[in-house]
């Protein structure tokens, strides 16, 4: 995939780009204050955690932009690696997960920046639920992002609020001046 500098960011991709941004931003309520412990804990009958979904989304986010980048007629879909994906090990902080997804934003606005077309297609790796390729435009695939990043705020969201009763709306008001 070849891309060329352009400053500053304009138009759709500085939308898109905007909405990434804001819904990064959004899940990344659902950890403040928290430590390790609490990053690991499940507190939903769900394997779900709060540092598993930020390992998780940032991985992901990480994926689908080298699939734009580098795209590959023969990827396949690897479950394993993406199932451990969803689980903080022992030897991970959250400090270092939230470092990572934020080295991953900015690798990810680097090549949005970059890039010449949204328009142009880019094969998709197959997968049990989509065993023939299947081709995304680069804009289907950044909104997948997006929708990913969301998809699992909400998740983080419902994990923070079970934890402590911690809630990314009431915190949304209280840092924007609102009382309660």
């Amino acid at each position: 995939m070849t891309t060329s500098q352009k400053s500053p960011v304009t138009g759709e991709r500085a939308d898109l780009l905007q909405i990434l941004q804001e819904q990064r931003s959004t899940l990344l309520i659902t950890v403040r204050g928290i430590d390790d412990e609490q990053a690991r804990q499940r507190s939903t009958v769900s394997d779900l955690t709060l540092g598993g979904l930020i390992k998780h989304v940032s991985h992901t986010e990480k994926h689908w932009v080298e699939t734009i980048l580098e795209p590959d007629e023969n990827a396949e879909f690897d479950m394993e690696w993406a199932m451990e994906k969803y689980y903080m090990r022992d030897d991970e902080t959250l400090e270092g997960l939230l470092a990572e997804y934020a080295e991953v934003a900015r690798a990810t606005e680097a090549a949005v920046a970059g890039l010449d077309d949204l328009d142009v297609l880019i094969p998709l790796p197959t997968a049990p639920w989509a065993p023939e390729r299947q081709w995304w435009t680069i804009r289907r695939t950044l909104l997948h992002i997006i929708r990913e990043t969301a998809h699992h705020s909400g998740h983080a969201d419902i994990i923070r609020e079970s934890l402590d009763g911690g809630n990314t709306t009431m915190q949304m008001g209280a840092d924007a001046g609102m009382e309660f």
